[in-house]
Parts: C-alpha cells; sequence; structure tokens
C-alpha cells in the first residue's frame, strides 16, 4: 500500500495559486492515473463540485480504485435532504462509473451541527449500511472543528490542512486522539496549493507580508541540504497517525518528482516554521485580487 493518495481537483478545475498550465488534460490525466496505478496508489480524493474531475475520471475508468468523494454544500432551502443526498451520491457514481465510494466527505461539517444535522447523518448511515458508501467522512479546516462533530457523531474519516508551517493537528493534540479513536486521517494542502514550493521570485506580492517566515523556510533548507518538495512530503510521511497525505499534480512529470522523495527522512523542522494563522494557512482566505495568477485562473 501507498500511503500517498491522489488529489484531482487539477483534473477538473484550474486549481492552485502555483499553477501554471490550468486544467489537467484528459491525455495527461491518463498517464497520471498510469503511473499511480503503478506505482501503488489506490485512493482517489475527490470532489461533486470539482467541476469536470468526476466526469473524467468515469470516462477514464477508475473502478479499481477506492474512491472519497466530497459532497457540495446542503442548498440553503432543501425540502428533503434525504432526497437530496440519494441523488448527489447516486449521480457522483454514474460520473465515476463505479458501484461505491470508499468514502463520502461532508465539505461542510458543521451542516451536521444544524438544523438539518440529525436527518442529515441518518441519511449517510442508511446510504452506508445499503453498501453505497464504505465510509463517512468529514473534511475540516481547523481542529476545533472536531470538538463537538466527534462528541456527537461516529465518523469514519477525518480529512484535514497539515503541513510544516499547518502543525494545528498535532498542536491540538487532534492527531493522536484521532488515531486512538480509530478514525482515519487523510490530509491535504502539505504543499499549501504548492507555495512551499515555490521559489521567493515566482511567490505572488501577496504573500511577501510573511517575507520573514519564508526567510526561516529557506534558510531551513539551505542549512541541511532538502528541497521543499523533500520537506513537505518528509515531514508529512513521518507521522505515523497519518494514514494518506494527498498529493496533486499539474503532470506526470510532477508525479514523479514526488515519487522520488517518498522514501527520503528529513530533520524535524525547527519550532519557528510552525505559524497558526489562518490568513496564510486557509488558502480561501487568500485575497484572489491580490495574487499575481498565470493564465486561465
Amino acid at each position: 500500500m501507498n500511503r500517498l493518495a491522489l488529489g484531482t481537483v487539477q483534473f477538473g478545475l484550474p486549481y492552485g495559486v502555483a499553477n501554471k498550465t490550468g486544467q489537467v488534460s484528459l491525455e495527461e490525466t491518463k498517464k497520471i492515473l498510469n503511473l499511480a496505478t503503478a506505482e501503488g496508489f489506490d485512493i482517489l480524493d475527490t470532489g461533486m463540485m470539482y467541476g469536470q474531475s468526476e466526469k473524467r475520471l468515469g470516462e477514464l475508468g477508475v473502478s479499481q480504485w477506492n474512491i472519497v468523494s466530497k459532497l457540495p454544500p446542503l442548498p440553503k432551502s432543501c425540502p428533503n435532504v434525504t432526497e437530496w443526498l440519494n441523488i448527489s451520491v447516486s449521480n457522483s457514481l454514474k460520473s465515476l462509473n463505479v458501484t461505491y465510494l470508499h468514502g463520502l466527505l461532508l465539505h461542510s461539517p458543521q451542516e451536521l451541527l444544524g438544523k438539518n444535522g440529525t436527518e442529515l447523518y441518518r441519511s449517510l448511515v442508511k446510504i452506508k449500511q445499503s453498501g453505497l458508501i464504505k465510509n463517512i467522512g468529514i473534511s475540516i479546516y481547523i481542529p476545533e472543528e472536531l470538538d463537538e462533530l466527534l462528541h456527537r457523531y461516529r465518523i469514519d474519516i477525518v480529512q484535514a490542512p497539515f503541513n510544516i508551517f499547518d502543525q494545528r493537528l498535532i498542536t491540538s493534540n487532534w492527531l493522536t486522539k484521532l488515531k486512538k479513536m480509530d478514525i482515519e486521517v487523510h490530509v491535504r494542502s502539505v504543499f499549501l496549493q504548492g507555495l512551499l514550493l515555490m521559489d521567493a521570485s515566482e511567490r505572488p506580492k501577496y504573500f511577501s507580508k510573511w517575507d520573514g517566515l519564508w526567510s526561516e523556510w529557506h534558510e531551513w533548507l539551505k542549512k541541511n541540504n532538502i528541497s521543499p518538495l523533500q520537506a513537505c512530503l518528509g515531514f508529512a510521511l513521518a507521522q505515523p497517525e497519518i494514514d494518506r497525505v494527498i498529493v496533486g499534480m499539474d503532470s506526470v512529470q510532477q508525479l514523479q518528482e514526488i515519487l522520488t522523495v517518498t522514501n527520503v527522512s528529513i530533520p524535524q523542522p525547527p519550532f519557528e516554521l510552525i505559524y497558526d494563522h489562518k490568513e496564510l494557512l486557509n488558502p480561501s482566505n487568500w485575497k484572489e485580487n491580490l495574487i499575481t495568477r498565470k493564465k486561465h485562473d
């Protein structure tokens, strides 16, 4: 088993601050899938809101994969939550051309704490019992979300952001607690949308407000003679409580580069690189109009 999971948002949308080529072509997607399969990848991470991602995966054939998909937010006026959920899952399975999902994650898990929460969870349990999904999961932004959610509901998979800057899963002690609860842990954003892999000269000006942090980052990499890619993957894979590290890429070449560093050990990053500030750690908070992007964005 390869602990890396294949992120697929780039297959359906032009995604990521470091993206220079736009949406990945169907031909390149096929090459990525073939190489990933050959290298022992077995989990695909996708979402119903990821543009053409599920449709493209279905066209290429992914029935041998364990697929984790995400629900879009519940519509504001939803007269029948169960019916909406059933239709959403049915459409997803049809697009992917598969008979079941390994996991179905709530992209907006706070909905479980709202007025439709109980009905939503009961409906998820029924779908799980039917065999259409194997695991119920939630995709979170901050570990604090888990406090009430896991007190009220039994969850099988938790997906969360995690990288050298963003160690909130560790500092909150939730990473250890999730393992003790026998919950599968998937982490995303290990490259911070590619930001951690960029040279200082390529980084959009918006991020210059954190120049001190970037200086610490590049100085540590240079001192230890390791690449940003080695550092990001090495750190995530060094955490035994993490079951899957989700990696996305724009090309088969990027996947090849990732594969060359998956067994590289790195020194423990310095404490100074831990940064708990949502303005940087959560890409949805980045001010789009201040980010210099390439074409297709």
